[in-house]
């Protein structure tokens, strides 16, 4: 997609993000039934629009989501070690009856919208207009973009519309601190200076132990990230 003008996010070398361009932030939950099911997303606390900030990527500011400074005290390593690939040479994809599920898995953030109703994988394989909105409900909803529908007669992706904003994730039915959700094509530039592809939905690392940074991989759930 088109990135949007005058907003970005760099990834600073062993450092934070330095966001610019008003960018508006909010926070985000996953809003789970009684069973614990992902189900919607929730808006929280919005925070107070700023041209610049810097939000913490090594998951030790006691000023969270922003940066305090803690990288320097605390040695934190950032090197980026995501694929520069484009999604659709990272994804597979599962033709359906109806639709086409693109899935590229290092990106997961663990945000659990895919496995209702018996699993995303297993609904794209299913007739019906029923089970074809579900996988598109579905795989809409995941934050990172790892998971993307296709319509099939005109091979175009199906996705949700944003306003170009951030999410700060929190994961209350798992009692975690989730990823930095980036949203509505916002440039994300690597510490090399050199952009990733522009997407709809990312998910930015910001525990500090992804092993896909600056991408969140879902580590923040093994490693009980709070805030």
């Amino acid at each position: 997609m088109d990135p949007v003008d005058g907003m970005k996010i760099t990834v600073t070398r062993n450092g934070p993000y330095l966001v610019e361009g008003a960018v508006p932030m909010a926070r985000q939950s996953i809003g789970a039934d009684a069973q614990g099911d992902s189900r919607e997303w929730q808006e929280g606390e919005s925070f107070e629009t700023q041209e610049t900030f810097a939000l913490c990527r090594c998951g030790q500011s006691a000023s969270k989501p922003y940066c305090d400074g803690s990288h320097v005290r605390v040695g934190f390593d950032g090197t980026e070690t995501a694929s520069r690939e484009p999604y659709d040479v990272q994804a597979t994809e599962q033709v359906g009856p109806t639709v086409t599920l693109a899935d590229a898995q290092p990106l997961c953030a663990y945000a659990r919208f895919c496995d209702v109703a018996g699993q995303v994988w297993n609904l794209v394989e299913q007739e019906g207009a029923e089970a074809a909105e579900l996988t598109v409900r579905e795989a809409g909803l995941c934050p990172s973009g790892r998971l993307v529908v296709r319509d099939q007669q005109s091979n175009a992706d199906i996705e949700p519309e944003f306003t170009p904003s951030i999410g700060i994730v929190a994961d209350p039915a798992e009692g975690l601190a989730g990823p930095i959700w980036v949203r509505g094509g916002i440039t994300v530039t690597s510490s090399d200076g050199e952009p990733y592809e522009v997407r709809n939905r990312v998910t930015l690392c910001r525990c500090g132990a992804s092993a896909n940074k600056p991408f969140c991989d879902a580590s923040h759930a093994s490693i009980g990230f709070t805030e």
